[in-house]
């Protein structure tokens, strides 16, 4: 069977007039979106014959759902209309999801030579791409330098003189520290200057004849706790005062990321508090979302390739270790890099499908499962335990919600097996579909 993927990375699109023309949240014309992923399942898993197919034929698939994306975009607008969003490229990379929010008027923000030439590549103006990484490569700078993107982070003196070097044009924005003990990744650690090194920073870019328009934040991915904002925006008006003294004019705040879909209207009413608290109307803000965009919209889909029943001596009871062919090498690094915990449903047993009903969720009194996946290294271990009614076997299949963020893009090759696994896009929101053109 041929892949449904569409490949549109060399492709140049007109991103200026077509959001505004496009249909806002038209909930008469929504399809129901568990119901068009779990179509989009069924159909693809039911037309893959095991004992006939291709190698790779029945390799784990994702299921997309553009309209997803689209309704976070309108949610991101209801709740904080003052900030701009730059997706963060590294969260998600793919193709379609980047073209979308490019139709979507958001900006994005990049952190290596490759993502930046991803985006530039689909037609986008480089004043809407931010090199947020405060430690770049020298020639990661001069690409920037020659491609006009001119919105950078530093952190360091080391940077300053770097960038005076290559690119003393750029638009710098100072990135300070704060406080992300409760987020899921931290960035404190590796990133960000203290409120007692900013005004040292400042004063030498000012002797470099450096042009800071800006300061930046970010509150560690995943951030559960929504006044972290507050203390970080406060802290970013103490730069900006700061910054004055210096001749600089600052005209942008960056907040960062950290956003979630869980508790996102808690964490846009604080900071939309602080920021109409602390930040001039006159003074532009953009932030830095990324699984707040894809997480939900991503379904991933994988068979069981190999079932081995163990025997508890005590009860006599059987229970099963089953192998997928996919794993925390694969789409399931998220376990490792981004402390996920999937869930697995149970999407087909034996030729009953099972998306979107009780009986594809664990079930307490049922038989006990053990997930690995398909490598040969023991980490490689997505579930220790889980209980389902079915019982599952060889060529079962199991399907994982909320697998949009850091899951593909930090996929590997490792044991020969594919990092490149097929994506089948839907929409559920017809606004998506006149921007995207799908039918």
């Amino acid at each position: 069977m041929a892949p449904s993927a569409v490949t549109t990375t060399e492709t140049t699109y007109n991103f200026h007039t077509k959001f505004e023309a496009a249909p806002h949240l038209d909930l008469h014309g929504v399809s129901s979106p568990k119901g068009l992923v779990g179509d989009a399942l069924k159909n693809r898993v039911e037309n893959i014959d095991h004992e006939t197919c291709e190698a790779g034929e029945e390799d784990a698939f994702f299921v997309a759902d553009l309209g997803d994306v689209y309704r976070q975009h309108m949610r991101w607008k209801l709740n904080l209309p003052r900030v701009k969003p730059f997706y963060a490229v590294k969260c998600n990379p793919d193709p379609e999801i980047v073209r979308l929010l490019a139709e979507l008027g958001t900006g994005f923000d990049c952190a290596s030579k490759a993502e930046i030439e991803q985006i530039l590549k689909m037609g986008v103006d480089p004043a809407r791409i931010i090199y947020a990484q405060p430690c770049k490569t020298k020639s990661y700078v001069r690409y920037a330098a020659d491609s006009g993107v001119k919105k950078m982070t530093f952190d360091n003196t080391d940077e300053l003189y770097k960038i005076k070097k290559f690119f003393p044009d750029a638009e710098l924005f100072l990135r300070i520290i704060t406080d992300d003990t409760s987020s899921l990744c931290r960035f404190s650690m590796k990133f960000g200057a203290s409120l007692d090194t900013t005004v040292e920073l400042l004063t030498l870019a000012k002797e470099l004849g450096l042009n800071v328009v800006g300061v930046s934040f970010h509150v560690g991915s995943g951030a559960g706790d929504p006044l972290a904002f507050l203390k970080a925006v406060r802290d970013a008006r103490t730069v900006m005062d700061q910054a004055a003294t210096q001749g600089f004019s600052l005209k942008t705040v960056d907040v960062g990321g950290g956003f979630s879909g869980e508790n996102f209207e808690a964490m846009a009413a604080v900071l939309r508090e602080a920021l109409d608290e602390y930040i001039p109307a006159h003074v532009a803000v953009i932030a830095e979302p990324g699984r707040y965009y894809v997480s939900s919209a991503f379904t991933l889909a994988c068979n069981i390739i190999a079932r081995r029943t163990v025997v508890n001596p005590d009860t006599a009871e059987n229970s099963y270790m089953v192998y997928l062919n996919d794993g925390v090498y694969g789409n399931f690094s998220s376990i490792m890099f981004d402390h996920q915990n999937p869930i697995a449903q149970v999407l087909r047993a034996g030729d009953v499908s099972l998306h979107g009903t009780t009986a594809a969720q664990s079930a307490p009194g049922g038989t006990e499962y053990s997930i690995f996946g398909p490598t040969c290294d023991g980490i490689d271990h997505i579930t220790k335990s889980i209980r389902f009614e079915q019982t599952l076997d060889v060529g079962d299949w199991l399907y994982f919600e909320d697998m949009g963020a850091y899951t593909k893009c930090s996929a590997t090759r490792f044991n020969g097996f594919t990092d490149a696994h097929e994506v089948i896009y839907v929409s559920s929101e017809p606004g998506a579909k006149a921007l995207m053109g799908m039918k």
